[in-house]
């Protein structure tokens, strides 16, 4: 947590730095928040709450927020200084402009233990560069190629209209937060630079993927409500082609990252949870249950049988490849 402030902490005066304490009795966080705020009082607030998750720690972040700017980052992970310097100069230059930048996307670094050669997810074929652009600029999205957590900053006052609230003692939340703000993000800018370090290996981890497995109802649950929002602003969103697709394949690798654990479980139970939650998509909207269904990795996902489910298996390289199980 100290190596994640302080690499913060270089941004000086310009940053407003919030430590989310989310109830932490087993180590010293609310100490060490107390410790930053009392020695940087212009920079660093220390926010004190009862125990609440991940998403209830981003959603009291942004409700203590006051700068223009919103990014998230955990505990675990840090940002390269160097960069670091070139988002923040970015940004100062668009708060002046004269269109209003709502979302910025940088590169990320994973930092996997145990890896000496560390993989960097960049946009340079898909976004374009050095300048502001619409969803209508963005060009194909691959499978692997996603705006997560770690590659946005949002604008504050956007998260803030769009009402985000993410729910409560729920682990992978963060699918939600680079989902739901997307139909109010207008303008973005792509900066080529490898900001954000993505600290990945520890087996509590909850990228862990027994880790996933225990915790599978949380993942559907965030995948039931991503299948909601998408569903219910369906009609809104198909004006926009290109903004659509991309939130209806960010929603087909989450279901299939569900498909995954659930078969790779072994359990009946869980088996059975993966039909419902097919079936789920299938009440919702069933064209858009036909289109996933009909895909390589939906259909990869629901073939019978056990023979089916060991080719199933082969869609956990993509999973794997994208999100970086452990």
């Amino acid at each position: 947590m100290r190596k994640c402030i302080d690499s913060l902490l270089t941004g000086g005066e310009d940053v407003e730095i919030i430590i989310v304490d989310d109830g932490s009795t087993k180590d010293r966080t609310a100490e060490i928040a107390d410790e930053y705020a009392a020695e940087f009082p212009t920079i660093v607030k220390a926010v004190h709450k009862e125990n609440g998750g991940h998403g209830s720690a981003v959603n009291a972040g942004i409700d203590n927020a006051s700068g223009l700017y919103f990014k998230v980052v955990d505990s675990d992970d840090w940002v390269k200084q160097d960069a670091y310097l070139q988002v923040l100069e970015l940004l100062q230059e668009m708060a002046g402009g004269n269109s209003v930048l709502d979302m910025l996307v940088s590169n990320y670094v994973y930092e996997k233990e145990g890896e000496k050669r560390k993989k960097v997810i960049q946009y340079r074929h898909i976004l374009p560069q050095g300048k502001l652009f619409t969803w209508e600029d963005c060009h194909h999205f691959t499978k692997g190629h996603y705006i997560l957590m770690h590659s946005v900053i949002f604008r504050t006052k956007l998260l803030k209209e769009c009402g985000i609230r993410l729910p409560e003692h729920t682990f992978y939340v963060d699918n939600i937060y680079v989902f739901e703000p997307l139909p109010h993000v207008k303008n973005m800018y792509y900066l080529d630079v490898n900001f954000y370090r993505y600290y990945i290996g520890r087996e509590d981890q909850s990228v862990n993927e027994e880790v996933m497995i225990s915790r599978i109802d949380q993942q559907i649950r965030v995948n039931k409500l991503m299948i909601d929002y998408l569903v219910e602003r369906k009609q809104e969103l198909v004006k926009n082609k290109r903004l659509y697709q991309y939130m209806r394949n960010y929603l087909e690798i989450i279901t299939t990252v569900s498909s995954v654990l659930l078969i790779r479980s072994g359990t009946e139970e869980n088996l059975q949870k993966k039909k419902e939650l097919w079936n789920y998509l299938k009440e919702k909207d069933r064209k858009l249950f036909t289109w996933m269904r009909s895909g390589i990795m939906g259909g990869a996902m629901n073939l019978p049988g056990r023979g089916g489910r060991k080719i199933s298996l082969e869609g956990y390289r993509i999973c794997q490849k994208i999100f970086k199980f452990n």
